[in-house]
């Protein structure tokens, strides 16, 4: 169980710092446990999730440990490849599903390789691959700058640079 002050990263949402665990009945089945979640860098937005929620809906987020430990295996993680485009979005949202860190950076690189195969070949990325890329950035970056007392954009530069490296 969690407690107030706690990181948690909720899937398609991100980090989530918990304010709080209230009693409500959302459902009408009766008062139960929920974490009040604020996600980070979104000060109006509100979310509740109930205590018992298993971990592809909520886990904790890296400690710093964790972070440097992830950050340094990167380069080893696998990459989503898919040619068919319809079957690569589907594993992109997949991937959103599990909650899991290693997921994102799939699709991270796999976006990564894309962008550069085809800007080369003088094209843009595709609507469909920016949106799931960004959304994993976003998951993923924020998470790793909450863990590392940093911001966004450094984590965005180091991720960079250790996929160039």
């Amino acid at each position: 169980m969690f407690k107030s002050g706690d990181y948690v990263v909720k899937p398609n949402t991100g980090v989530c710092r918990i304010e709080s665990i209230v009693q409500m009945d959302l459902t009408g089945a009766g008062e139960k446990d929920y974490y009040q979640l604020h996600p980070v860098g979104d000060t109006r937005s509100i979310l509740y999730v109930t205590v018992d929620a298993d971990r592809a809906r909520l886990r904790a987020a890296m400690s710093r440990e964790e972070a440097l430990e992830f950050i340094r295996k990167i380069p080893e993680m696998e990459i989503a490849w898919i040619e068919n485009e319809k079957m690569r979005e589907q594993c992109y949202k997949d991937a959103f599903r599990t909650n899991e860190a290693a997921d994102l950076v799939s699709i991270i690189k796999n976006m990564y390789l894309r962008r550069q195969e085809r800007l080369a070949a003088g094209k843009k990325i595709t609507a469909t691959d920016d949106k799931y890329s960004q959304q994993a950035e976003k998951i993923l970056y924020s998470e790793i700058a909450v863990s590392l007392d940093s911001t966004f954009e450094d984590v965005k530069t180091l991720i960079t640079d250790v996929l160039e490296g």
